[in-house]
């Protein structure tokens, strides 16, 4: 079996958009897992920890 250019085109198209499509769903519920609350506040929080401050 040879496989030329327009079949990995072809391919390509197809199953990378399913691909995408799955990476997007996981990073989503990566996002909004319950147990990530915490982190992802924090997160929020720690950058303005050294900022709230005037400068000396």
């Amino acid at each position: 079996m040879e496989i030329d250019h327009e079949s990995v085109v072809g391919f390509a198209k197809s199953w990378g958009l399913f691909y995408l499509i799955a990476l997007a769903i996981g990073v989503l519920v990566y996002a909004f897992w319950p147990s990530n609350k915490k982190r992802f506040d924090r997160a929020k929080r720690s950058i303005l920890d050294k900022d709230d401050k005037p400068w000396s």
